[in-house]
């Protein structure tokens, strides 16, 4: 049997802003009426690489139930076009996964040892629901030093990309997952995994996840590091529909 997804009615959102640009960050614990229904999904779920030797995301992904993705969009999101200011905005295209982190330290590409932005578009939101406990670390947000970019928009893409391909050196061969000590980046927010605990913030924010030096990197989703990733494309007023 299906287990059976319901939304927690008594949940309070938190806004956090972190960094000099005060970007908001949306903390919500306690989302789901019995988030252990969603783990349970999840197991029963078919998990594949995520591309994770390309310098995608370091692990396994298998798509998230739809009903769970409308019901969380449909939930958050009055608070998502508030805080973020869309206005009129329409929303576009909605993707969700569950996912767990499985690649070892030695394992990495160069490119998942230093944090990054899954889009250089402001109209990309990120709901990251962690299913998983705090001994799984969290989630941190970066500043990077040389151009004092905490967020990546269109128009600082290329400066942004240049001073990393000046630093890359600088970045121990041997480097793991990044951290509050990784090279030309300072570390300026960090919230702790907590099961059931969501986070909401725009997807052009240097990010990176908080993996513990103990992790197992387990692939079982009921030990290992589980969240539940939802994107949601925003078209601002007048722009055309993405396919």
């Amino acid at each position: 049997m299906t287990a059976r997804l319901a939304l927690q009615p008594a949940c309070r959102p938190q806004r956090v802003p972190i960094g000099a640009s005060r970007e908001p960050v949306i903390v919500i614990d306690g989302v789901l009426a019995d988030p252990h229904a969603l783990v349970d999904r999840a197991a029963d779920a078919e998990f594949a690489d995520a591309g994770s030797r390309r310098g995608g995301y370091p692990g396994i992904r298998a798509p998230a139930p739809a009903d769970y993705t409308a019901m969380l969009v449909e939930a958050v999101e009055p608070l998502i076009r508030r805080v973020f200011g869309l206005g009129a905005a329409a929303r576009g295209r909605v993707d969700g996964s569950f996912s767990i982190v499985t690649t070892p330290p030695e394992a990495l590409h160069p490119l998942q040892r230093v944090p990054h932005v899954d889009t250089c578009s402001p109209y990309r939101i990120a709901l990251l629901h962690f299913l998983c406990g705090a001994e799984h670390g969290g989630t941190a947000f970066f500043r990077h030093r040389a151009t004092g970019l905490e967020q990546i928009p269109p128009d600082a893409f290329d400066r942004y990309a240049e001073a990393r391909r000046a630093e890359g050196a600088a970045l121990p061969a041997a480097a793991g997952y990044p951290n509050e000590t990784t090279p030309g980046f300072e570390r300026i927010a960090a919230f702790e995994a907590r099961c059931d605990r969501l986070l909401v913030y725009r997807s052009f924010s240097l990010h990176s996840g908080i993996i513990p030096a103990e992790a197992t990197f387990a692939a079982d989703p009921r030990l290992g590091r589980l969240t539940a990733n939802l994107f949601v494309d925003y078209l601002p007023a007048g722009a055309p529909a993405r396919r």
